[in-house]
């Protein structure tokens, strides 16, 4: 048989668990009839810039791209020229073997040896005239005209190879203008494109015909935002609106631009109706925009500078009346009144006061998670 003393211990400690079990029950129960006190963060009016933007995406690119093309057909045997290299204005790009045509070829050789009998039948009356007039037989009259004929053939004979040469190689020896086999920029900047090798053939530039495109050259210096805005924003900008610039590859690093261009047309584009604008980039010293990165412009459409604002989630609204629960007590619990204020201005996360607070009021703003109430218990205690 058990020991009545222990039978007694045990019986004890049954009941008092039985006891512990129900006061804790009790204790649960009690707990979950209690109200639950909702607390929330106090927000405090600050003074702040508001700005209401829209964002219009496009990419950077040179104010001005120049295409160089060829005054002369042929085959490209040099390139001393790369994309990517400065390249200043008169310097070569480029240089054309001429690759003459058989016919005019063969139309400039015989304008040569057509001029060539011409000068030496010219020439032998010449001398034989000047003989002549030397000796008194032939009239000063009669000897100019013989003279005169020379002088023709011999310029004749010098325009027929001149036409030779350029048929042939692309200039003649005595012209004092720039061969047309070497290509040359136009304007200093950058080779953004050589879309051309060695080797390839060219066409000349001409009433008919664009041309082979030798090099593309732009001033990096002079770049330009060109994106689109849709229509429900179009009616709001206008040129001379700063904005900020944001370049993704740049580790989306902002530059300063200012709008200079919208489009009075605008064009469909999936079904809605875009318009091109424009604006001319500050590019810093420190600073390289390569052709083509793609960017996102913010245009700052309004903005209050140094006004009151609180976050728009503590403003509810009663058709046009804008109200804020205002605190007037913090202990033991939270009690707030609701009050009317006048709003402006709001980029979606702060909104502009214009009456009703001071910088001193404070506002019922976002419920505290139960989680935290400790923590904010902590602080306030």
């Amino acid at each position: 048989m058990k020991n009545p003393v222990v039978k007694k211990i045990l019986r004890i400690a049954f009941l008092s668990l039985i006891g512990l079990a129900v006061i804790g029950t009790f204790y649960f129960l009690w707990q979950k009839s209690r109200p639950v006190v909702t607390q929330y963060e106090i927000v405090t009016p600050k003074r702040d810039t508001v700005e209401t933007k829209t964002v219009a995406t496009g990419k950077v690119e040179p104010r001005f791209e120049v295409l160089i093309k060829p005054q002369i057909s042929g085959i490209v045997s040099e390139l001393p020229k790369i994309a990517g290299q400065m390249v200043k204005q008169g310097e070569i790009l480029a240089v054309i073997k001429v690759i003459p045509e058989m016919v005019q070829l063969n139309s400039a050789e015989s304008n040569v040896k057509l001029a060539e009998i011409n000068l030496n039948q010219a020439k032998q009356n010449y001398d034989r005239d000047k003989g002549l007039y030397d000796s008194g037989v032939v009239a000063k009259a009669e000897f100019e005209v013989t003279d005169a004929a020379y002088k023709k053939a011999r310029e004749e004979f010098s325009n027929a190879q001149s036409a030779l040469e350029i048929i042939r190689d692309g200039i003649a020896k005595n012209s004092k203008i720039a061969s047309t086999t070497q290509v040359r920029s136009t304007i200093t900047g950058m080779i953004l494109d050589v879309p051309i090798k060695v080797g390839n053939s060219v066409i000349q530039s001409n009433n008919f015909n664009d041309g082979t495109t030798i090099a593309s050259v732009a001033d990096m210096n002079d770049m330009i935002f060109k994106g689109t805005v849709d229509e429900t924003e179009i009616g709001r900008i206008h040129e001379g609106m700063p904005i900020k610039l944001t370049v993704g590859a740049m580790e989306s690093r902002q530059f300063d631009a200012s709008l200079e261009y919208v489009a009075p047309k605008g064009v469909e584009t999936n079904g809605a109706i875009l318009f091109e604008i424009k604006a001319a980039v500050s590019v810093p010293e420190d600073a390289f925009i390569r052709a083509g990165y793609s960017a996102n412009a913010e245009i700052v459409l309004k903005r209050a500078i140094n006004v009151l604002t609180v976050p728009e989630s503590c403003v509810t609204f009663e058709g046009d009346t804008a109200y804020v629960q205002l605190l007037k007590q913090e202990k033991p619990e939270q009690l707030f009144e609701k009050h009317r204020v006048k709003v402006g201005l709001s980029d979606g996360i702060k909104i502009e006061i214009q009456e009703g607070l001071t910088e001193k009021s404070k506002v019922r703003g976002a419920e505290i998670d139960p989680k935290k109430k400790k923590e904010v218990a902590k602080k306030t205690n």
